[in-house]
């Protein structure tokens, strides 16, 4: 009996040794993103969802393994967009969509727009800002495989003050604006400002995301006056620390600016009208700057259409985009962390790919670019030790382009390949 059950063993061992087979990437161009280099001639190894290995050659599979010949491509990390909206698309009817449009019919518009992002090879993205908490319910469908989409980190509903930007109830009739709080992302003081971040925290976000300045696009006369005080500024940051959730700040003008830097925040979103004085603060405190460029680029080229935006709106949207890339620039210039976000949703979702060309236009080395929307989202997002880059133990992240985007980064717009935690979604 020994003998035979010795037999047996050895036949198991070899059976599940069979089945743990490995899957291949010949890339014929590598980008490590953490070094700043191009390797060429790499074999990616892969088991499960991680990374477990990187070899110079073309390393030949064993029996039962799986070969990607990507020779002829450049393969680079999975992308990351740190301010995306799924839960909606601008048009010239947007701001009646509420009265149009229920629950559903929002989540289920915002499953497309995460599968034509994940398609054009962003991998994770962060959700900042939505309503009916959709972006923690994709979250979920996308983690269990209901839907696909990027591997999302969602803010739920933005916090903002009464009037604020992301007040809900901007530009309704009088009789129906109510009184808005914390429950809704609305909040005045201190109290309340910490009840909004532990109702987000409740409601299954993963970070905060404020409004700290007037905004473009809400039905209000500012676009960047200051809207939170220092101390209600104070107790988003503390209470967000209490609950290990980092702090994105959409902001414009630089009183507000100020404030949130001062106060602690992980990252400024816009930023439009940052200046010296700004960028030395934020070097100061290791603040990170997304820029969103294609929304402001978006937004001034729409301001020239009659009717597309309301008249209140229409001269903010006008002054905004150049304004924006002339300030990533002098950001570029100044030393300042950046991450890359696109404010997906106000443009059309899929064309995030764009940010790349307006960055390396304003000054920004290619590499630079493709490093901040790998390595340095995950970094902003804390969790560098599982994304951002094409190494051993972190998430199978990959995806690949024909030719080498360092040498035209409209490359970038021709993503072949996408692989999300060792799952292939585009080949």
């Amino acid at each position: 009996m020994r003998p035979a059950l010795l037999s047996l063993a050895v036949i198991l061992t070899i059976h599940s040794t069979a089945v743990s087979a490995a899957t291949l990437i010949h890339a014929g161009k590598l980008i490590d993103v953490e070094a700043g280099k191009v390797l060429s001639r790499q074999t990616v190894t892969i088991d499960g969802d991680k990374i477990s290995g990187i070899e110079a050659g073309f390393r030949q599979p064993e029996a039962g393994d799986i070969l990607i010949d990507l020779t002829r491509h450049t393969v680079l990390p999975g992308l990351m967009d740190m301010h995306t909206h799924f839960y909606t698309q601008f048009s010239p009817t947007v701001y009646s969509e509420s009265q149009r449009m229920n629950e559903a019919d929002f989540v289920l518009r915002g499953a497309v727009f995460a599968e034509k992002t994940l398609l054009t090879g962003f991998t994770t993205v962060r959700e900042l800002g939505d309503n009916y908490n959709i972006s923690v319910a994709l979250r979920k469908a996308i983690a269990v495989g209901y839907v696909d989409g990027p591997r999302i980190f969602a803010a739920g509903k933005s916090i903002a003050t009464t009037g604020g930007h992301a007040d809900p109830t901007n530009g309704v009739a009088f009789n129906q604006m109510g009184d808005p709080g914390p429950k809704d992302g609305v909040i005045n003081g201190a109290d309340e400002a910490r009840k909004a971040v532990r109702q987000r925290y409740k409601e299954g976000a993963d970070l905060i995301k404020i409004t700290a300045t007037g905004g473009v696009l809400s039905v209000a006369k500012s676009g960047s006056n200051p809207q939170f005080t220092e101390a209600e500024l104070a107790a988003v940051v503390a209470t967000a620390k209490d609950y290990d959730m980092k702090v994105a700040v959409h902001a414009h003008g630089k009183e507000g600016i100020e404030r949130a830097i001062k106060a602690g925040v992980d990252s400024i979103e816009h930023g439009t009208f940052m200046d010296e004085q700004m960028f030395a603060l934020m070097r100061k405190h290791g603040t990170y700057y997304v820029p969103t460029i294609s929304a402001g680029m978006w937004a001034a080229e729409k301001a020239a259409i009659t009717g597309f935006f309301p008249e209140l709106v229409r001269p903010k949207a006008a002054n905004i985009g150049k304004l924006i890339q002339q300030t990533f620039a002098e950001a570029y210039k100044a030393g300042v962390k950046i991450a890359f976000g696109t404010d997906a949703g106000v443009y059309p979702h899929g064309d995030n790919w764009r940010e790349f060309i307006y960055m390396t236009e304003a000054g920004m080395p290619a590499m630079a670019a493709i490093q901040s929307a790998t390595i340095e989202g995950a970094k902003l997002l804390g969790a560098e030790a599982e994304l951002g880059s094409i190494s051993p133990g972190k998430y199978a992240d990959i995806i690949a382009v024909p030719g080498d985007p360092l040498q035209d980064i409209r490359l970038m717009g021709d993503v072949s390949f996408v692989m999300k935690a060792g799952k292939i979604y585009k080949q």
